[in-house]
């Protein structure tokens, strides 16, 4: 049986978490948001040390990673073991270690494979960049959100409030 997903896409700052969580309530499915993700891992990559500018110590960082991603009231909580670390995913430094090691192409193959096993029935709604093309490229549905630069703005400025 097919598992239905409808990925969200767009640029940082467009609403598509907020969009994501709505209709994932609305339509009873899972949530992935892929920015967790790759918060999880820059968080991992600085706890153990490694060089967010060196892929492979990044990488070998990753063979550590002991993450669980959970439903939670204002989206996806992480746990690293039994260890919460939603809060210190919104951290400046994890937030900027995201996006350092998201553009490293090892990360994103790594990574690939952990996103899609949050498909699951009765469906998921993934939200973030590459979802209805590369993770999910079968998505039922595969929206692309935009806004303006100055929403955009004050949405990411209001998010690392």
């Amino acid at each position: 049986m097919t598992v239905p997903v409808v990925a969200i896409d767009g640029p940082s700052g467009a609403g598509k978490g907020t969009v994501a969580r709505a209709v994932a309530v609305a339509l009873g499915y899972h949530l992935l948001d892929s920015g967790a993700v790759y918060r999880a891992a820059a968080l991992q990559a600085l706890r153990a040390g490694a060089s967010l500018d060196d892929e492979a110590a990044v990488l070998a960082a990753l063979d550590a990673l002991d993450a669980r991603f959970e439903p939670g009231a204002g989206g996806v909580r992480v746990f690293f073991g039994d260890e919460e670390v939603t809060g210190e995913l919104r951290t400046e430094a994890t937030a900027a270690g995201a996006s350092r090691v998201a553009a490293m192409p090892g990360v994103r193959a790594r990574l690939l494979p952990q996103q899609r096993t949050f498909r699951r029935l009765p469906g998921l709604v993934a939200d973030g960049r590459d979802m209805g093309t590369v993770v999910f490229p079968d998505a039922t549905l595969k929206v692309f959100l935009t806004a303006s630069a100055e929403e955009r703005a004050r949405r990411r400025a209001k998010q690392l409030k």
